[in-house]
């Protein structure tokens, strides 16, 4: 291991400190480093081929013979399946293949049995035709009804629907009502959030072809091609090399495609019965009914502070549901965020007949983000203090304290108390804010490849998957700072179970997970571009660099890089590197805060979202450009979920009543504020690049921040989400 000395932190708030990184990685870049390509905006290098059709998603795989599959899905929420009778659909006209997939049916949608046939009209008439013997039995959709003694059983038997309730690691209730007793100001409410579906815009599916050799390739709409891989691996007990998975774009995932799907295996299982390549594309009401849902939440919140705007106690009590499975849990900001010497919580998760839930956009943060928030602007009315100063008396993260500070000038704060109304005494404005909290450090492990050729040709193999936030570029961006090119004169190959090893892009960790392991790769190639062009330059290895397209030597000498290239002994220098361990570095995690202003119609009740200010760090930003597209969908996301969004079972069927972008409501443009976005450029000595993640962060605080503002504007706290003009309108007591 190498000892070597950072300077780290932000601007106007920089340190030293001595980290240990292993001797083969590349000095860190520290706030010291002078950067050509990393930091600037660069678009993306598959744009063009976005806009003008030629990136092939999952969708547009056509092999030859392929077939098209449908699936049979459940009518009830509960039901089993006697017989499934598949004879009359393998009758069927262009019918090649029908399998059954499950007999016990817990959900609505859950899928039952599956057909292969040639065009899509076929399989639709032989999913129709297949013959089912159902035993209806009792469901609960209802989550209240759900936790009571008496209600049926989702997984049967003696199996409770509420599981959880223990409290871990945490202060005792007596401890809580002690706090509370003596507190100055408390609050107690509860706060609800609905399940909302991932929406993907492009739709969970696989094509699958089983090769000669008794190998399986498949091309899948997945955030984990390894994921994938090993789980068809299982399931068809084949050795995992016999197994490659391809992912080239992807059009949305949100945490639902992480790991192995179910239609994964469906197609490959008809694709088998039949000996042709099966394409298996989930429509938009299977999205909803089975693509995955974030799940929702009842939360409880007690909280207490003294007189000096000090938290006293943070108590929570939630529950919520995940379907047919849990993940409902919500605790994280309440646990995380602030310093409060009293903390308890209580969480159950409550089982029901519904889809199970899929890890969602930074999972159980949004909600508890919400209440948590929520809350904190509800105690500093109460002790009579500005929103921003009771959150920083009570955390001690430097650098959301300078957020803050960076957020409210932007947002106007000052003038929070005189905001002007567009529709007069109709009108009323507010200016809601919120913190932001997550991790996204990443992880070791990560693998990449770099390739140089005798021609100056630069290749990156990794087995990453870019879901749409541009990891090919940064990857591109972080070679090309190594060897003093520009982006677009690296080819990067990712999204392949051939090529190095990666981990699913998932938890904001696909970047920082990632570039350390291209620049260490990198950084060694160049090492033996370097040998092998040091006799042509009359000088040592360790005294060339790279830049501006030169190979250039300490005394002034240079020569093109291709011309560096062509003295390589063979056709090319190839190295790998795995991602090492993160360094002791200046901080984990990342920190931001938001804020927005709203515009309420108080006879109708509509709220505009106008604008929102998000301040947000993510380490060393690598590209702004890119940076700045995750927050703006984070924030679009948010604003959705706030304002919008809501799955609506039917309690007597089960069935969900709105599974369509009719009824089903997203966001769109009219519904768009003016986004203004602060980065904050964080030198944090955690890896060899410094990057950290901003899939999730920017989603977190943008609910939190929007109910703030509404109830500054109307002088009612909205507790139920999403926001919409009925619950206004009773807040204020209009019908």
């Amino acid at each position: 291991m190498a000892k070597r000395t950072l300077r780290v932190g932000y601007p106007g708030n920089y340190r030293e400190i001595e980290v240990d990184s292993p001797d083969a990685e590349p000095a860190p870049w520290d706030a010291d480093s002078k950067l050509a390509v990393v930091g600037k905006r660069s678009p993306r290098l598959e744009g063009a081929d976005k806009v003008t059709g030629k990136a092939k998603y999952t969708a547009d795989v056509k092999l030859q013979g392929m077939l098209v599959a449908r699936v049979l899905r459940s009518p009830y929420a509960r039901a089993t399946a006697r017989s499934i009778g598949l004879a009359k659909a393998l009758k069927m006209p262009g019918v090649k293949a029908a399998i059954e997939v499950e007999k016990e049916a817990r959900y609505h949608g859950q899928a039952i049995a599956a057909v292969a046939a040639e065009t899509e009209a076929q399989a639709e008439d032989a999913v129709a035709a297949i013959e089912v013997d159902w035993a209806v039995g009792e469901h609960v959709v209802d989550v209240e009804a759900a936790r009571k003694p008496n209600a049926p059983r989702v997984h049967g038997g003696k199996n409770p629907n509420e599981r959880g309730g223990e409290a871990q690691n945490t202060a005792t209730e007596e401890a809580c009502v002690t706090a509370l007793k003596k507190s100055h100001a408390t609050v107690d409410i509860t706060f609800t959030t609905p399940v909302v579906t991932h929406s993907c815009l492009e739709s969970h599916g696989s094509v699958a072809r089983w090769e000669s050799d008794g190998s399986l390739t498949v091309w899948d709409s997945t955030q984990s091609i390894f994921g994938v891989r090993d789980g068809l691996a299982r399931g068809f007990q084949l050795p995992a090399e016999k197994v490659r998975v391809v992912k080239e774009h992807m059009g949305g995932g949100f945490g639902s495609k992480l790991g192995m799907g179910q239609h994964s295996m469906i197609a490959a299982r008809l694709a088998r019965e039949a000996k042709a390549p099966v394409k298996l594309m989930l429509t938009r009401k299977e999205e909803h009914l089975a693509g995955g849902n974030r799940p929702s939440s009842v939360q409880r919140v007690r909280a207490g502070a003294d007189k000096d705007g000090k938290l006293t106690c943070l108590w929570l009590q939630s529950h919520g549901t995940g379907g047919i499975n849990g993940g409902a849990n919500c605790a994280g900001p309440l646990m995380s965020l602030y310093n409060c010497p009293v903390r308890r919580l209580w969480h159950a998760d409550v089982i029901t007949n519904a889809s199970p839930a899929a890890a969602f956009r930074a999972p159980g943060h949004v909600q508890g983000m919400f209440a948590l928030e929520s809350t904190m602007d509800e105690l500093a009315g109460k002790l009579g203090l500005d929103p921003i100063e009771f959150r920083k008396r009570n955390d001690q993260n430097e650098m959301r304290q300078a957020e803050y500070g960076e957020g409210a000038k932007m947002a106007g704060w000052e003038a929070r108390a005189h905001l002007p109304n567009s529709g007069g005494r109709h009108k009323a404005r507010g200016l809601g804010v919120s913190a932001s909290i997550w991790g996204g450090g990443g992880a070791p492990g990560a693998q990449a490849r770099c390739v140089i050729s005798r021609d100056g040709a630069v290749e990156i193999q990794c087995g990453t998957q870019d879901i749409g936030t541009g990891t090919r570029t940064i990857i591109a961006m972080i070679a090309a700072e190594e060897l003093g090119l520009k982006p677009e004169q690296v080819l990067v190959k990712l999204g392949d179970t051939t090529l190095p090893f990666s981990h699913g892009s998932g938890g904001s960790m696909t970047a920082p997970s990632v570039t350390p392991a291209v620049r260490a790769a990198t950084a060694a190639a160049r090492g033996r571009v370097f040998e092998a062009c040091a006799k042509s330059l009359k000088a040592d290895a360790d005294n060339l660099t790279a830049k501006g397209g030169n190979v250039v030597a300490k005394g002034g000498a240079s020569i093109p890089w291709a011309e560096a290239c062509s003295k390589i002994a063979g056709a090319n220098v190839s190295e790998q590197a795995t991602r090492a361990q993160n360094f002791r570095g200046y901080k984990d995690g990342t920190a931001g805060c938001q804020f927005a202003e709203v515009e309420v119609d108080l006879e109708t009740g509509h709220v505009q979202v106008l604008r929102v200010v998000a301040v947000h760090d993510c380490g060393r930003v690598v590209n702004p450009l890119l940076a700045e597209s995750q927050i703006n969908g984070g924030i679009i996301q948010g604003l959705s979920y706030a304002l919008l969004e809501q799955r609506i079972l039917d309690d007597a069927t089960g069935r969900m009543m709105n599974a369509n972008f009719s009824d089903y409501r997203i966001a769109g443009p009219k519904e768009i504020p003016e986004i203004s976005v602060v980065l904050f450029d964080v030198s944090n000595g955690r890896t060899n690049t410094g990057v950290m993640g901003i899939g999730e962060p920017p989603i977190v605080p943008t609910p939190a921040a929007i109910a703030n503002a509404v109830a500054h504007a109307i002088g009612k706290r909205i507790t139920d989400l999403p926001i919409t003009p009925d619950k206004i309108l009773a807040a204020l007591g209009k019908k």
